[in-house]
């Protein structure tokens, strides 16, 4: 959230054992494609970029999942479609979206940002970390 400059007025949406959720709202302006500053900030974290698409980013998304339904109520089955519906959801409201999954150990790492295609507002940051062990 701070490389991002998105820790200021921050708030965590979910703070559980297992897992962290923070969302919050960044004036940087950025320069590079979003998912190359995404790519970089992992890099910067000394994480591994996985693809989403892999049997592997399936396995952690599922995880995350998981642990989320530990911590907050959610009818219905694990269903890791449903990052890229959130991806398809940000287009049709117009905007630019990026994400990234990435591995640090044993913790996995989503993080997500978007923003109105217009240039107008912030750019909206949420980003997950959540035990996958």
């Amino acid at each position: 959230m701070g490389d991002l400059e998105a820790f200021h007025g921050s708030k965590p949406a979910i703070d559980a054992d297992n897992i962290l959720i923070v969302r919050g709202m960044s004036r940087k302006q950025f320069n590079e494609e979003l998912d190359e500053v995404l790519s970089n900030l992992l890099k910067k974290l000394g994480a591994r970029q996985i693809d989403m698409f892999s049997e592997e980013g399936g396995n952690m998304i599922g995880i995350m999942d998981e642990r989320i339904r530990e911590s907050v109520d959610i009818p219905g089955e694990t269903d890791i479609t449903g990052v890229y519906l959130l991806k398809e959801s940000l287009e049709a409201m117009n905007c630019n979206v990026a994400y990234t999954l990435g591995l640090i150990d044993n913790v996995g790492t989503f993080i997500v940002t978007w923003k109105d295609k217009s240039g107008i507002g912030p750019q909206f940051v949420e980003v997950v970390a959540a035990n996958i062990e």
